[in-house]
């Protein structure tokens, strides 16, 4: 017998773990870089607003109200969207399941064989994919099925309640910076550190989700950057126009 089989690890006792736990991490990862992205949105959408307004006028009650509205306006909306989205995921997940279940019931033969299948097309030999189907078909054979077969965690399907509050906080965390960085300077220079703020954040938000994602991070940090200062150079100049209107 290998070393492999005498500590308990063969390849044919839970072949499934190695890619349920990278699977949890991508998923993890995955809300993480959301976050990082929803913070991001809070960031470009009240820097543009506060800086528009500031341009128009230097009353800060003004700057606070429509910062504070835009805030609340974007996170709920921000909410709203992700739990219609989640909800719709999570019913999609739940209706497969349920096919699932109803598969097993009428024909469980069948989905031994294409259990077994899904295992040699991971490479394992035939005579083994077919005793690991079996044993974990025995052991629970839905979680089996829905792992394999759909890539999904019947245990652990995602919370639409938990995106929208997870959305709402990221969004309220980034819209926050630009409110402190209009609000705290003195007149003459609030639009210029709040630009300088605005500016490293989306460097290091870029950056954060780049790295999250797998991708370049210089590149994605320029792009970041670029659209969140182009977005308060054209409100700015917006409102600069307004106030020399009114």
């Amino acid at each position: 017998m290998s070393d492999t089989g005498r500590n308990g690890t063969a390849e044919g006792v839970h072949p499934e773990e190695p890619d349920l736990h990278v699977g949890n991490l991508a998923g993890r990862l995955n809300w993480l870089r959301a976050g990082v992205l929803g913070a991001n949105d809070g960031i470009v959408s009240i820097a543009g607003i506060v800086v528009g307004v500031a341009a128009a006028t230097n009353d800060l009650g003004t700057i606070f109200i429509a910062g504070i509205a835009g805030l609340l306006a974007g996170a709920f909306s921000m909410a709203a969207g992700e739990y219609v989205s989640v909800s719709t995921q999570r019913d999609s997940e739940q209706a497969l399941l349920d096919k699932e279940r109803l598969e097993l019931a009428e024909l469980p033969d069948t989905e031994l064989d294409e259990l077994a299948g899904l295992y040699e097309a991971k490479g394992i030999s035939p005579d083994l994919a077919r005793q690991v189907a079996v044993e974990l078909t025995k052991h629970d054979a839905l979680r089996a099925h829905a792992e394999a077969e759909l890539g999904i965690d019947p245990d652990d399907l995602t919370s639409p309640w938990q995106a929208a509050i997870a959305s709402f906080a990221a969004f309220t965390v980034g819209a926050l910076l630009p409110m402190l960085a209009i609000g705290v300077p003195p007149t003459s220079a609030r639009v210029p550190i709040c630009f300088v703020a605005v500016v490293l954040a989306l460097a290091l938000t870029g950056t954060l989700s780049a790295r999250l994602g797998g991708a370049p991070a210089p590149r994605a940090a320029v792009r970041t950057v670029t659209g969140g200062a182009l977005a308060m150079a054209v409100t700015y100049a917006v409102g600069h126009l307004v106030g020399v209107t009114i």
